[in-house]
């Protein structure tokens, strides 16, 4: 992983403090101890049985996550126990719960101390702001002699103030971490993330109501069991994705030993794809299948003759007609693969060209599905980029020229406008080589971006 920017440090830092802040009206509160204890001893509990924090496909081909978090994630599982703690407790004491889990959590990247800090102040900052409005609008009482419907609307503002805490302080630190742009980092998350808030919001209502009952928390530990086994599927849904993953690895590696030209260049593709979608806008989710449409856009090789693939001369027009199979045979190699739905058409239209000419049915324009669009783009970069036994690798300014002055013709101005932008910001570092004999892809520093780039 990348070293943390200064400035996703400062914005760590400065949440740091607001954790503390929190933290330190401990002494002019009544802790119930009794209270904090179990809930911070629960929580630790559940942050060590939880599915690891990872993304889906982590590949070294995408820029990852430097500490944020791809969804409501795996912690998630566990948020009845926090919820339950700004429902019984004052915000300081609330805050505290969060800490001995976020601080002991499992955590298998690097800087692992940082990461915990992050989360642990990230938490704390939320937990006390859910509380300070569950208190605000008489919630407590609620809690001590529960009167429905009347409970759910401080809890319900509890909960929305929770979920717009852990939103706005994510998508800070992908701003600040990875650079990426605010409507990009704040798009479509708090949306995504308060339905599943909401149903642990319940829950957790429903624990500090029993613990507060004569039942008293033995009883409250109850409410935790649908969780747990919602914790199990979530497990089973991440182990059925790392399978497809692995799938997915072992067709590309297929390609890559078929086409030697080729070594990496699904990587590379994937990750230009990356920097594309995220300069257009695009949601986490549509992201990730996107870079996974960029790493099998030429899989359909694997049914294309080798002697064709690494033939040195000129190919015939029989041949040329063989090869132009390709993406029709990779599109029908992925598609029992369910959560590539939209990545299929990237495989199979991403030699669509704008103005008609490209294979395999001619589309033209917006008939081009978005997804084959930046792959296109990212493929002819790549490709332009690296150095293979029958061209020399351009400087990436040259490439770039090339892109534009073939957009509205082969390529769609928007995305290549989206590349030009994305490599002024971040420059073009790809991982892996072309081939194995030394010829590296053209490495770049960020670029000037150009008003006029793609129009």
């Amino acid at each position: 992983m990348g070293t943390i920017p200064a400035w996703a440090r400062v914005y760590v830092a400065c949440v740091v403090l607001g954790a503390l802040a929190c933290l330190a009206a401990l002494p002019a509160v009544r802790v119930d101890w009794p209270a904090v204890l179990p809930l911070a001893g629960l929580y630790a509990c559940c942050e060590q049985i939880t599915v690891p924090r990872s993304r889906l496909g982590p590949g070294g081909a995408t820029p990852l996550r430097l500490l944020g978090r791809r969804t409501s994630g795996a912690m998630g599982t566990f948020f009845p126990v926090l919820l339950a703690g700004a429902f019984l407790l004052p915000p300081p004491a609330a805050a505290l719960v969060a800490l001995p889990g976020a601080l002991l959590a499992r955590v298998t990247r690097r800087p692992r101390r940082l990461r915990r800090v992050w989360r642990a102040a990230q938490l704390a900052v939320a937990v006390a702001a859910a509380s300070g409005v569950h208190r605000a609008l008489g919630g407590r009482e609620t809690v001590v002699a529960p009167g429905f419907p009347y409970a759910l609307v401080p809890a319900g503002a509890a909960v929305l103030a929770f979920c717009l805490v852990l939103t706005v302080l994510d998508g800070g630190i992908l701003v600040a971490a990875e650079r990426v742009p605010p409507r990009g980092a704040w798009r479509g998350r708090f949306p995504r993330s308060l339905a599943p808030v909401a149903v642990h919001g319940l829950a957790g209502l429903m624990m500090a109501v029993l613990w507060r009952s004569p039942y008293g928390p033995v009883a409250a530990l109850l409410v935790l069991l649908p969780m747990y086994v919602s914790g199990w599927v979530f497990a089973q849904y991440h182990r059925e994705r790392g399978a497809h993953q692995a799938t997915i690895r072992a067709l590309v590696q297929a390609v890559d030993i078929k086409d030697g030209y080729t070594r990496g260049h699904s990587e590379r593709v994937g990750q230009a794809s990356v920097l594309i979608a995220r300069e257009l806008g695009m949601d986490d989710e549509r992201v990730e299948v996107l870079r996974f449409a960029g790493i099998l856009h030429d899989v359909g090789k694997l049914g294309v003759p080798t002697r064709l693939l690494r033939k040195d001369g000129p190919l015939t027009p029989e041949e040329r007609r063989i090869i132009e199979l390709h993406p029709e045979y990779g599109h029908e190699m992925v598609r029992g693969i369910g959560f590539l739905e939209e990545a299929r058409s990237a495989i199979l239209h991403h030699h669509e060209r704008i103005d008609g000419s490209g294979y395999p049915y001619g589309l033209t324009g917006r008939q081009i599905p978005e997804f084959a669009r930046v792959v296109a783009v990212a493929d002819a970069f790549d490709a332009m980029t690296s150095t293979r036994s029958y061209s020399r690798a351009r400087p990436v300014g040259a490439a770039l020229e090339e892109l534009e002055r073939c957009a509205g013709a082969q390529f769609d101005p928007l995305m290549v406008t989206a590349l030009v932008r994305a490599l002024g910001r971040h420059g073009w570092h790809p991982a892996v080589t072309a081939d194995d004999s030394g010829g590296n892809a053209a490495p770049s520093r960020p670029l000037p971006v150009r008003a006029e780039a793609g129009a």
